[in-house]
């Protein structure tokens, strides 16, 4: 249908106009193959300079669920697992792919609450959805070491935390620096899944900053996919690399792209004139427009999530009715006539596209 319009995810649009334009100028050189080339280099530089990490290493890496199966595989002896929230993606929607590389995920509650749908002008769950809490994450480690059978199970290698979470929520500076502080006491790398990271970094709730997750984290990725690339993500190990020889391993994880300069090219483009923030921020301000207009139409606000990832509650008529015009994404379903959908909006998303949707709520 001519004005049918997507808000199911924010990987629904190709790319930024002017990566585009870069890897049409660039598009007959020669160059060398599996990210040894000078835009990988230039775009790792302006990474590192952005989170004034300059001893970072980076890599570039195909998609978001290769690179966290990669990442956690490199953290990991084999007889160790990766700690996450129980709504984490590695936990519940990446197919298993941490099992298949033979690591359990170990999991924890993500602030388990009482949903409140009493008032419609408030969120049935706060801005602590999601996420994990470090007294938990110590609880956790403490358990399994007081097991005097600790040696027969499965042991807490590496923990995994999402920045925004599944449910759009992020992580204060606080609650980053407790996590982090629990890991180092420990001695277990702490790896941030930045798949949404501008989104997180452009939020006008957030106290975090880029340069604070290079210092308190292991390893993190900043996320292309969902944020103005065509594909990639852009691994950061501010610690030094955990494996001898990191590129063989991205390859067995089907990771390493041969043509890298087009990985390269991409955060090359998005790490220049802050376009990366730029873009991220559209997002935001999208959404927040959206959410206004959902509150004003009298729709249940599920989760209050302050980026780009919207949750809310709807009747299962209207959506069918709704579904001919847009695209969503099915979350939960509440009862037997309501249904909990997100509505996303990305680095491309204007004020005419969420006129479009309403045309139709």
């Amino acid at each position: 249908m001519k004005d049918r319009i997507s808000f199911s995810s924010d990987y629904t649009k190709g790319a930024h106009p002017m990566i585009l334009q870069r890897l049409q100028e660039t598009n007959f050189e020669q160059i060398v193959g599996y990210g040894t080339d000078d835009y990988c280099k230039q775009a790792a530089d302006k990474i590192k300079k952005s989170c004034n990490a300059k001893d970072a290493d980076v890599f570039f890496l195909v998609g978001g669920t290769q690179t966290n199966q990669t990442v956690i595989d490199m953290l990991l002896e084999p007889y160790e697992g990766v700690v996450a929230a129980q709504t984490g993606h590695v936990a519940a929607h990446e197919a298993g792919a941490i099992e298949f590389s033979g690591h359990k995920v170990l999991t924890l509650p993500s602030f388990n609450e009482e949903p409140q749908f009493t008032d419609k002008e408030k969120p049935c769950y706060s801005d602590q959805v999601g996420k994990i809490k470090g007294a938990d994450l110590k609880k956790l480690i403490d358990d399994f070491y007081a097991d005097d059978n600790h040696e027969h199970m499965v042991f807490p290698g590496a923990v995994y935390i999402s920045h925004p979470t599944e449910y759009g929520t992020l992580y204060s500076k606080a609650e980053l620096e407790e996590i982090s502080g629990i890991c180092r006491e420990y001695g277990i790398p702490l790896f941030l899944d930045g798949a949404r990271l501008g989104y997180g970094l452009m939020s006008k709730r957030t106290d975090v900053t880029i340069e604070d997750i290079a210092r308190l984290v292991d390893v993190f990725y900043v996320g292309g996919t969902k944020v103005g690339a065509l594909f990639g993500e852009a691994v950061v190990f501010t610690k030094g690399v955990p494996v001898k020889h990191p590129v063989p391993v991205i390859k067995q994880h089907g990771a390493l792209l041969a043509k890298g300069w087009l990985l390269g090219l991409q955060f090359d483009t998005l790490f220049t004139d802050d376009l990366y923030m730029k873009i991220s921020k559209n997002a935001i301000e999208m959404a927040e427009i959206l959410r206004n207009k959902l509150v004003e139409r009298g729709y249940q606000i599920y989760i209050d999530s302050p980026t780009n990832q919207q949750f809310v509650v709807m009747e299962d008529n209207k959506l069918k009715e709704l579904s001919e015009h847009v695209s969503y994404g099915f979350w939960e379903k509440l009862d037997d006539t309501h249904t909990v959908v997100r509505f996303a909006t990305d680095w491309a998303t204007t004020v005419e596209d969420i006129d479009t949707l309403f045309k139709y709520l």
